[in-house]
Formats: structure tokens, C-alpha cells, sequence
């Protein structure tokens, strides 16, 4: 192979990597929230939200509004371990959580938003047994007759 043909399979070659190392909104941590629901919480709650009761993972369809109504209830929902692992920032927690509200609660209009203020805060509280904290937000909820998603840890 010539100098020129050499020229042109490396400039061939650097118009194809281009795309492939160009930054992008995906690279650059701006996914939407419905994306961000499926690459950090889907794993276990699955695309449409139902969860694996027999493993410990609460569906959401139907079952999310008290949490979301409960001044304990949305602390819970910043120390959930899936949302403590995320590794996603203040702003975008906030922003899946507002998905998961508008999508499978029942009454999603009367749900206040997370903004990233409340997620810092929130995250800041103490929390030392999440499992334990939940099971009192449960026991607290079916009180008051407020239907909750089975949750079968120790």
C-alpha cells in the first residue's frame, strides 16, 4: 500500500471512529429520567414496574402514593438501596422518582415533586436499617388502611 492509499484508509478510519468517541448527551450523564428508570431500577422493578415480591422488591404500579405522601415515607425513598447506589447526582434522582410517581401512582397530580434540594436533604437524615424503617412506614399505613405493597425481608 502507497503513502496516498495509506492517507486515505486512515482519514476513511478516523470518519468512522469519530461518532463513535464524540461526546454525547448519553455520554455526558444527561439521560432522561425514563431512561435512567431503565439502566438503575429496572433490573430489579422491571420495565413496567411490578417488581419481584418473592425477592423483596416492592412493585410500584398502584402501591407508591403513600410513600410519596409521607414526610417518612419520601426519606424512605432516598434510602432505598438501589437510589443510594445509583451513582446518579441530586437533580437526577429527583427526576426518576418524579417518573416513577407520574407513571405508576394513583393519583400522581396530588404527589409533590422531588427537586434536588429535598433529595440532599433527605439523603443527609440519618437512616441506620432501611428495612426495619420500612416496615414501621408499612405498619403505620395499613393503620390508617392505606393498601401497601407485600415486602417480605426479615
Amino acid at each position: 500500500m502507497g503513502w496516498s492509499s495509506l492517507r486515505v484508509a486512515t482519514a476513511l478510519l478516523a470518519g468512522l471512529a469519530a461518532p463513535a468517541v464524540a461526546p454525547s448527551a448519553a455520554l455526558a450523564g444527561e439521560l432522561s429520567p425514563a431512561a435512567n428508570y431503565l439502566l438503575r431500577c429496572a433490573g430489579c422493578h422491571g420495565v413496567e414496574g411490578r417488581g419481584a415480591t418473592e425477592s423483596g422488591i416492592p412493585p410500584f404500579p398502584g402501591l407508591v402514593d403513600p410513600f410519596y405522601r409521607d414526610e417518612q415515607g419520601r426519606t424512605y425513598l432516598l434510602h432505598v438501596p438501589g437510589v443510594v447506589s445509583s451513582s446518579l447526582s441530586a437533580k437526577e434522582i429527583a427526576d426518576v422518582l418524579n417518573y416513577i410517581a407520574a407513571r405508576w401512582a394513583k393519583a400522581p397530580a396530588g404527589i409533590a415533586r422531588f427537586d434536588a434540594t429535598e433529595v440532599e436533604r433527605r439523603m443527609a437524615e440519618p437512616v441506620a436499617d432501611v428495612v426495619t424503617f420500612r416496615r414501621g412506614l408499612v405498619e403505620k399505613y395499613r393503620a390508617a388502611g392505606v393498601d401497601v405493597a407485600p415486602y417480605p425481608w426479615p
